[in-house]
């Protein structure tokens, strides 16, 4: 500061950085606050790292799952804090959604399976039919499920389109005849819980298997799957930046999950 009380051009310099320093941390910290927000009541986005929902769901796609759809619960948080127990504003899922969830057995890993057996029903396979209530449920075999590995062998997986008593429908794959998925028990829903399955049928661990899923409590739901946002076939790594656009499903883009 000169003699006179007026500052000097290193002061003013210094100043400027402070105040627009302060100003960046302030817009940062705005920024974090609103994508929290979005993220534990709006949407949350979601990566599909295995083939359980194959082929309505294929493993690299991100999808954006409402938070709002079904309430709130402690597991609409990140790391699910003890705040609250049950739901606030809750609404139940609806037979055919697919929805994310808590694992039942360490309230800690995400799965994502679509809602089948609601509460008080009861759930079985047979013969790779599935019976809700006693009653089978439709399925119509339909044209081939085709995979294509990254040296672009081709593999033919039987595919039908399966019909919910609601009306919802969606395909389902059979890679294997009387698989142990394709007989089973009989499921009694209990209340306040619901039987989640994988429409890849014989490569899914959901509630047939109650030592890895079993019923889903209510409170574990996070959301419902709404849309792929973005699709990559694991044909390009990080540092492959000139095979990214090849990689990437275009046709995948934008499409509503059903």
């Amino acid at each position: 500061m000169t003699k006179d009380g007026k500052m000097t051009t290193s002061e003013n310099a210094r100043k400027l950085r402070g105040s627009s320093l302060s100003e960046n941390v302030r817009t940062i910290g705005y920024a974090l606050l609103i994508a929290l927000v979005i993220r534990a009541f709006l949407f949350q986005p979601f990566f599909i790292p295995s083939s359980s929902m194959e082929s309505t769901l294929l493993i690299g796609d991100y999808l954006f799952v409402s938070k709002y759809s079904y309430g709130y619960s402690k597991h609409s948080l990140p790391f699910s804090p003890p705040l609250f127990s049950g739901r606030i504003a809750g609404v139940e899922p609806e037979r055919g959604d697919i929805a994310v969830f808590k694992q039942p057995i360490d309230n800690r890993t995400d799965f994502i399976k679509r809602v089948i057996g609601l509460p008080g029903d009861t759930v079985q396979m047979r013969g790779g039919v599935l019976y809700i209530n006693d009653r089978a449920v439709p399925r119509v075999r339909v044209e081939d499920f085709i995979e294509r590995d990254v040296m672009g062998n081709v593999r033919r997986v039987p595919r039908y389109r399966e019909t919910l008593p609601n009306g919802v429908s969606y395909f389902t794959l059979d890679r294997m005849r009387d698989s142990a998925g394709d007989n089973t028990g009989i499921y009694h829903v209990p209340e306040g819980h619901y039987f989640m399955m994988g429409d890849n049928r014989d490569n899914s661990s959901d509630s047939r298997v109650a030592e890895s899923v079993g019923y889903v409590p209510f409170e574990n739901l996070i959301g419902r799957a709404e849309i792929t946002f973005f699709s990559v076939d694991g044909s390009a790594a990080l540092w492959q930046i000139w095979k990214w656009p090849s990689a990437i499903r275009w046709e995948r883009l934008g499409k509503w999950v059903e």
